[in-house]
């Protein structure tokens, strides 16, 4: 290589390091829609989740805080269609926690633990007894299929039973709401200090949205509004239309925030009044068939002491 070819390719070498330098300096033009999925609530309750995560990862020394979950809920997501998640609310996820994404992920590693136990499983079977190949790989597949459903099951019933809770903690939050009312304070006021009473996690999601009010433009019973629809609560529906009266209207809301907290207490103690109902009656044929059983007991031996003589 001559002289001349050294010199063009240093000064390409050099080119090409200064283009990069200023690739990097000039800012980019960041993607609209990605930029208000960051800014919406459900993806900045993601990233503070990530953080914590990271952070906690950090202390413990375990390194990269990416869940493998969220890895797998990733690639599914762009890869399998979405009639194979199955029909599971948005709601639910959200009153629990959850992202779609790592709600996507569960379900696959779910089936993965199934489709790697199955042969596992088998394989210790087939040691004790001769079994045809085909009831392995059947009773695998049908293993996958049931873990695969297994975290829609648990979305479901953990959904059902965050709503319950937080209903009972919501009128809580009502009470406390009503007093900072009765001593003055205004409606904003009066939400924030009741919401930081509480160190629940509906207190801390109702402090959470209190706080994304300021900098967000909206009203804090908008986005209490907001709040109900996504995780499907009319309670707070109701609690949003009594503080609008009182923020653009300025009427005394005192009572009518009593009266709601009265009759969230009412609804809950009737729910509870109905469920303890059910299960009574559910017991009612295991609790007959046991004071059956102990009859026959007692009545067999006189009946055979019978047919004997």
């Amino acid at each position: 290589m001559t002289a001349v070819q050294l010199l063009l390719a240093a000064g390409g070498l050099v080119g090409a390091g200064v283009a990069l330098v200023l690739f990097q300096l000039v800012p980019a033009h960041p993607d609209l829609g990605q930029t208000l999925t960051r800014l919406s609530p459900a993806g900045a309750r993601e990233a503070q989740a990530a953080a914590q995560a990271s952070a906690q990862a950090r202390v413990q020394g375990t390194g990269d805080a990416r869940d493998v979950r969220d890895v797998l809920g990733a690639w599914g997501a762009r890869h399998l269609p979405p009639a194979v998640w199955g029909r599971v609310a948005p709601a639910d996820l959200a009153v629990v926690g959850t992202t779609p994404t790592r709600f996507y992920g569960e379900k696959i590693l779910y089936a993965f633990i199934g489709l790697v136990a199955g042969p596992v499983l088998a394989w210790t079977v087939m040691l004790t007894f001769a079994v045809p190949v085909y009831v392995p790989v059947v009773a695998t597949l049908l293993l996958a299929v049931v873990l695969w459903f297994i975290p829609t099951y648990n979305v479901v019933t953990e959904a059902r039973d965050a709503r319950v809770e937080f209903a009972r903690a919501l009128g809580a939050f009502v009470d406390l709401v009503a007093l900072e009312m009765a001593s003055g304070s205004g409606p904003r006021q009066s939400m924030e200090a009741a919401a930081a009473v509480g160190d629940s996690w509906v207190f801390a999601r109702l402090r959470e949205e209190l706080a994304r009010t300021r900098w967000s433009g909206l009203t804090p019973w908008d986005a209490l509004r907001q709040l109900g629809n996504e995780i499907d609560l009319p309670d707070l529906h109701e609690l949003a239309d009594i503080m609008r009266l009182s923020g653009e209207d300025g009427a005394r809301v005192y009572p009518q925030l009593k009266a709601r907290a009265t009759s969230m207490r009412s609804a809950i103690l009737s729910a509870q009044k109905t469920r303890a109902n059910e299960v009574s009656e559910r017991m009612t044929l295991p609790m007959t068939l046991l004071g059956l059983i102990f009859l026959l007991i007692l009545i067999t031996p006189q009946m055979l002491r019978m047919v004997g003589s």
